[in-house]
């Protein structure tokens, strides 16, 4: 487990990501609930069955994307890519399809979770530097490594009593 602070003083637990092979994220050890393995890879329509799920989400719009946030604060947009990071990608080609912003603790974080998922579609771009956020390429990305980030994500923002309530009924 890697251990981080929530940002009012709740102690968040992350999974270590596939270490102990009882599978590759703390929801398909059954850590955030829901019970089993989720299989597939992930698109909007995961993203708005676990925001649904998680208290206290209000749905959005924000520069004219789709944006969840919880306690007034976005844990999580659709981030579709401006002229400007087309750019800046050069001859490399960009990631395809939906991409999804998700909110982080911190810089830390943000270098924890690039490192260890950057085989499941999570990426960052030039204009996320000094952010404390990650991007993801859905059509990259599991179920199962999606759930954890949303809620991750989610915990980030969420007021402390929620989230204490929401990770004791795990």
């Amino acid at each position: 487990m890697l251990h981080a602070q929530h940002s009012v003083g709740l102690p968040i637990d992350y999974p270590s990501f596939g270490t102990d092979g009882a599978g590759s994220c703390g929801y398909a050890r059954g850590e955030y609930g829901g019970g089993g393995t989720l299989t597939g890879m992930a698109d909007l329509g995961v993203v708005e069955r676990v925001v649904a799920g998680l208290p206290g989400t209000e749905e959005g719009v924000r520069y004219g994307m789709r944006t969840w946030k919880v306690g007034g604060k976005a844990y999580a947009w659709e981030r579709p890519f401006s002229k400007a990071d087309l750019r800046r990608f050069g001859d490399e080609v960009p990631p395809a399809g939906e991409i999804l912003a998700l909110v982080v603790e911190d810089l830390a974080d943000k270098e924890s979770v690039l490192a260890a998922r950057v085989g499941d579609g999570f990426f960052t771009i030039p204009h996320f530097e000094g952010f404390s956020a990650v991007l993801v390429e859905l059509g990259r990305a599991s179920e199962s490594a999606l759930t954890e980030a949303l809620v991750d994500a989610w915990l980030v923002h969420a007021p402390a009593d929620v989230a204490k309530e929401y990770l004791a009924k795990r």
